[in-house]
């Protein structure tokens, strides 16, 4: 069985059109061999359109991928909108991928990037360049299905 996968880019000139989505595609590429994309938008980033895309994603997908906007610029909201909405937060997941992006980018530490989970939905905020996503993807790759397989009610123990 494939899980559902979300991928929502936030970009202002992606949502006008003025950019092609490169993480966007950086991501379908990376879980095409274990999830099918249910659900695809590019949003500016207002925090509103941002929030109202991630509820709506959380009742097609399993798992819910933003890219864009985790920075320090005054436009930056998708963390602040991803934590208004979440019920619980998933912190090791930020942290790793963090840790694994300052091995190789000092500014990776600069990311306010969040995890956590809506109902039975994972939803993980990216950075937004192709090759972050592809860094931070590879990361935390491995622990994706467990998590998504717990979020379900798996009721095996967690000491694979």
């Amino acid at each position: 069985m494939k899980y559902k996968v979300a991928i929502i880019t936030v970009s202002d000139k992606g949502s006008k059109g003025e950019r092609q989505d490169m993480s966007g595609k950086v991501i379908e590429e990376m879980v095409h061999s274990w999830a099918d994309v249910v659900f695809y938008k590019i949003v500016p980033d207002e925090k509103e359109e941002i929030k109202k895309a991630i509820l709506e994603a959380t009742t097609q997908a399993d798992l819910v991928f933003t890219n864009g906007g985790t920075g320090l610029h005054p436009r930056d909201v998708t963390p602040d909108a991803t934590r208004e909405i979440i019920e619980k937060e998933v912190p090791g997941i930020a942290e790793a991928m963090r840790w694994e992006g300052y091995k190789k980018t000092k500014t990776a530490i600069l990311s306010r990037a969040i995890a956590g989970i809506r109902e039975k939905t994972l939803i993980i905020n990216l950075p937004g360049s192709p090759k972050a996503v592809k860094e931070s993807l590879q990361t935390i790759m491995d622990a994706l299905a467990h998590a998504i397989d717990k979020l379900k009610g798996d009721p095996s123990e967690c000491g694979r």
